[in-house]
């Protein structure tokens, strides 16, 4: 089946990459059972520029998928790419500090400028790319939501950090709404808009002949996800956006996760059962009474640690973000 060697192509890229961007943030937080999420990552000293000077060095790894359509990875969250006669439509910009990288691998997917980019979400690792790439000629859409977001300044408090508002050049100038299709280089795009999920401004990009899904940081694959209820996320939107992606997907889907390896229907279906059992698991102790420190010393998460608990988000700081939303 076409959709299944892409995994053991793509093999564990995606952590690695961000890892090496966020490895001081992972020093902090790792096994702590003592330290809020915020304190955690202020610990880190600036993780943010951390995960900046890191993706200026990361090498850029280029995955080819169907119809064309290839996945770049190292520079922040995953970047779909689509060339054709229309130019490339990118799905999410990346850091832009990663520019040379970047440029170097859209040059070697053919000589197409980028004419289109669809953000995902807000954050600053699918985001921060935008204002060089308008520069170059692209049209920047996504929800208006992302556009709010980066139109002032937003305060990420697991992050102890504030974002600046975006130039006016990285804002986007289209809105994209949920359902919404469009044409590019004679393919479909279709794009889904969940409400409250890893942020308020969550979209995902399906290239519907292709059958390859970018599910934004709807879907971390293999390692646990981080949920920003600065700006509107939500442990419940989660779980439901993991539903809506399988529900949309089939045996022959590729799926590109936010972060992590580029995956299938199967490991969205392993994402879902993990978020609802987690949450479960942390809801009944909280109802018991138990309080954040108790609620990460009964390791809620344990099943699942060795495999998803060896990213950024630790299994500790990860009970933590769902024991804050339940």
């Amino acid at each position: 089946m076409p959709g299944l060697p892409v995994r053991a192509r793509v093999g564990i890229g995606g952590r690695r990459h961000f890892c090496a961007c966020c490895a001081v943030a992972a020093a902090a937080v790792t096994g702590t059972v003592t330290l809020s999420p915020r304190e955690a990552f202020a610990q880190a000293r600036g993780i943010v520029d951390t995960i900046r000077d890191a993706a200026a060095r990361a090498p850029i790894e280029v995955h080819r998928l169907r119809d064309g359509i290839a996945v770049l990875e190292g520079s922040g969250g995953n970047i779909a790419v689509l060339p054709g006669r229309d130019g490339k439509l990118l799905i999410d910009a990346g850091i832009s500090v990663s520019r040379s990288q970047l440029s170097r691998a859209l040059a070697g997917l053919g000589p197409e400028p980028v004419t289109r980019l669809v953000n995902t979400h807000w954050h600053f690792d699918h985001t921060d790319g935008n204002g060089w790439f308008h520069q170059e000629g692209a049209i920047i859409s996504a929800r208006p939501e992302t556009r709010r977001h980066l139109f002032a300044a937003q305060r990420v408090e697991d992050w102890d950090y504030t974002f600046p508002a975006a130039p006016p050049g990285a804002l986007p100038s289209g809105s994209l709404a949920d359902g919404e299709t469009l044409r590019h280089s004679g393919a479909t795009v279709a794009f889904r808009y969940y409400g409250p999920a890893h942020t308020d401004c969550d979209l995902s990009a399906t290239f519907v002949e292709a059958n390859v899904l970018h599910a934004g940081d709807t879907f971390w694959n293999g390692v646990y996800p981080f949920i920003d209820y600065s700006t509107g996320g939500s442990v419940e939107g989660m779980i439901q956006a993991a539903e809506r992606n399988i529900a949309g997907a089939n045996d022959e889907t590729i799926v590109v996760p936010g972060h992590g390896p580029i995956g299938s229907r199967r490991d969205l279906q392993a994402f879902h059962t993990m978020l609802a059992t987690v949450r479960d698991n942390v809801a009944a102790l909280k109802q018991g009474g138990r309080s954040a420190a108790e609620c990460v010393a009964a390791r809620p998460t344990a099943a699942f640690d060795a495999i998803w608990g060896n990213f950024v988000v630790s299994p500790a700081f990860f009970t933590r973000i769902i024991y804050a939303g339940v």
